[in-house]
């Protein structure tokens, strides 16, 4: 496909006059179908996304975002706009538009007296991280450190850290935003708050976020790491695993997933990670240590951002993904029947079945105190279809959906927007569920036009 110059909404071609005027005012830069880097900056980690920005614009600052939404509202530019870039979906990309790519603005500020971290926009989990471990602290933030902090946020955020101190959106002070009209606004519980919460689970429907301000929690060293059994252990293993985690401390937070090892042997793994005292956490491990017989148990005291980067390896740059994902409120032994039954038939052996389990801190906050409403579905359940080989799309992205489907007894009609590779409007409304309206009538509000649609999209109220 030969790359496509910038075009407005309605197919029209914006000169080349305008885009240099334009990039002329920015501290930060542009770039075009023609220069040298455009293909590196198109592209993102999830290869079956293959989209041709008109222009990439990565600001420097605010007001390099600023003049970016003011430029797009000018020439009516369909704008994307790209954290990580780690959204499977690739929200980050368009064709023909402008993507406003925040990747320059990757800034981390700690105070560690007030625990508190300021985060601009473009930052990574890995970036947090690495500044916050040097004073003792942690946000709770995802568990692949590729991963942007501003999706992940906007969307809800889960990780390590989820049943102790809750997601990553309940953890946010304040937003630095600019809206659809290019105003820049400071977003708190006491300036805005119709929009603080909204944006804290209700996607990118609201605007550009240039910087957010967490709450940091005391968490250094962790226990953790994966025991891993062989998958036809996978139904005992699940049901203890179910089991164990109903009355499991608050500071252990425990996925299990259906893998095939690096060797290329069909597996199921329990990844533990307790943040609290490490006698206390070796005691209240030990039972999940011990059941069965582990074919490896690498659980064992490490760095936080040790654990938060031990995945990272599992989702590398450049594979192909497709990805499904659904709440259920009940790990029974049917619904574990399915999972095991549709792991058995996966067919890369890159592909995985994810059960994450979040029960604690995030479903002690109402559903209605943040745009997040899925706060009462204890477990979510990902169906990850990975592979490498164009030809083999068909095939695995139809096993991520026959999986889907078979689990929809079990569901209870909750999504994670952050673990789906495509929404159909009936699925965005259910994500947000109770929360959709009052969202519909917030987007009326802040962005009357849809002009921020490329993302879950929320329709404006009439």
């Amino acid at each position: 496909m030969s790359t496509t110059g910038l075009v407005n909404r309605s197919g029209i071609a914006i000169a080349a006059d305008a885009i240099d005027a334009f990039a002329a005012g920015l501290a930060g830069r542009v770039i075009r179908p023609a220069d040298a880097d455009y293909d590196s900056a198109r592209r993102i980690w999830n290869a079956t996304i293959d989209r041709h920005p008109g222009l990439v614009v990565r600001p420097l600052g605010t007001a390099d975002v600023i003049a970016a939404v003011t430029f797009a509202r000018q020439h009516d530019l369909l704008v994307a706009v790209r954290g990580g870039g780690h959204n499977v979906a690739g929200r980050g990309l368009c064709d023909g538009g402008l993507v406003v790519d925040l990747s320059l603005m990757r800034g981390v500020l700690v105070d560690a007296a007030s625990r508190t971290v300021r985060v601009q926009g473009g930052a990574t989990l890995g970036d947090v991280d690495r500044e916050t471990h040097l004073h003792g602290l942690a946000v709770p933030t995802g568990v692949v450190s590729r991963t942007g902090i501003a999706g992940l946020t906007l969307g809800g955020g889960v990780g390590w850290l989820v049943r102790k101190h809750g997601f990553t959106c309940d953890n946010v002070l304040a937003f630095e935003l600019v809206d659809a009209s290019g105003e820049h606004r400071t977003v708190s519980a006491t300036e805005h708050p119709d929009l603080f919460w909204a944006l804290r689970g209700g996607g990118g429907n609201f605007g550009i976020v240039t910087s957010f301000t967490f709450e940091a929690h005391p968490v250094k060293t962790v226990l953790g790491g994966l025991i891993v059994h062989a998958r036809d252990q996978a139904g005992a293993v699940l049901r203890y695993y179910r089991d164990f985690m109903k009355t499991a401390p608050l500071e252990l937070t425990a996925y299990a997933a259906l893998l095939t090892t690096p060797d290329g042997h069909p597996a199921v793994a329990v990844i533990p990670c307790w943040c609290g005292d490490m006698a206390e956490g070796e005691r209240a491990v030990a039972p999940l240590r011990q059941f069965g017989s582990p074919l490896m148990d690498a659980v064992q005291p490490m760095p936080f951002p040790v654990m938060q980067s031990m995945l990272d390896d599992a989702f590398q740059d450049g594979t192909r993904n497709y990805w499904k994902s659904t709440f259920v409120k009940a790990l029974d032994d049917d619904a574990i029947d399915t999972l095991v039954g549709h792991a058995n038939r996966m067919t890369s052996p890159l592909s995985a079945v994810v059960v994450e389990f979040y029960a604690g801190a995030a479903s002690a906050v109402g559903p209605a105190e943040t745009a997040f409403a899925q706060r009462q579905a204890e477990y979510d359940i990902g169906f990850m279809a990975q592979w490498t080989d164009p030809a083999e799309d068909a095939t695995h992205t139809a096993w991520a959906r026959a999986a889907w489907d078979a689990m929809q007894p079990f569901s209870s009609g909750g999504f994670l927007l952050n673990f789906l590779s495509e929404e159909s409007p009936d699925v965005i409304r259910a994500a947000f569920g109770s929360n959709y309206d009052r969202l519909a009538e917030l987007k009326r509000k802040y962005d009357p036009t849809n002009f921020f649609s490329l993302n879950q999209n929320i329709k404006t109220a009439a």
